[in-house]
């Protein structure tokens, strides 16, 4: 009994060690995220040959007759739309966390870590089937958000070093997100983001976030 509660207390002080560097795919992670932040590589970004189509995104992954894009805008609306032949949605309504807005028209769904933000900072060497479930990832509920279509293209695919979310009471939780993700996906974040991100971080509670790895 003595042993196995050792080896849980082992286990519990490598989920919460920055440098738990033997941690792999499906383990589940717990740390400080100023820690977490910390413990992201840093290196440049580079986008040579980004291009979206690398990403295949809002396929219909469980064959349920609604694709990734159809299931998130289920998931998070406000009020419920109704769903037609093929997920086919009308009607509904939405917040957008990014400008502390309501809406109606769904038609913006945004990756909080931008698709060329992920390239430059790893997935450029992943493989096709990697970026495929980077860009339609429903296992982590902070990846993909509905937003409304003004605060997604101004956003579009910038980092927090020229871009955060005009709702200031977000931002918080806007910064602690986008290191969760990092972290889930082993990507790296270069000088100046990991700077922006300390900033904000530094504003707000130390909050521990629980990530699941996915690569």
């Amino acid at each position: 009994m003595v042993g196995a509660a050792a080896a849980v207390v082992s286990t519990l002080t490598v989920l919460l060690t920055p440098g738990a560097a033997h941690a792999a795919p499906g383990d589940t992670t717990l740390l400080p995220v100023r820690d977490a932040l910390a413990a992201l590589a840093v290196q440049d970004e580079d986008r040579t040959g980004y291009e979206r189509t690398k990403f295949r995104h809002w396929v219909d992954a469980d064959r349920d007759g609604c694709n990734t894009r159809s299931e998130v805008l289920i998931e998070e609306a406000v009020t419920a739309p109704e769903q037609g032949a093929n997920c086919a949605l009308t009607g509904g309504s939405w917040y957008s966390p990014y400008d502390d807005t309501y809406f109606t028209q769904a038609r913006a769904l945004d990756h909080l870590v931008p698709l060329a933000e992920a390239w430059d900072s790893g997935a450029s060497a992943w493989t096709a089937a990697e970026r495929q479930a980077y860009a339609n990832d429903l296992d982590d509920s902070r990846a993909l958000i509905a937003v409304s279509a003004t605060s997604n293209r101004s956003k579009a695919d910038q980092d927090p070093t020229t871009w955060q979310p005009p709702a200031t009471g977000y931002r918080c939780t806007y910064a602690t997100d986008w290191v969760a993700i990092k972290t889930r996906w082993s990507l790296t974040a270069d000088l100046a983001e990991q700077m922006a991100l300390s900033k904000i971080l530094d504003t707000c509670p130390n909050a521990p976030i629980e990530v699941t790895l996915a690569r």
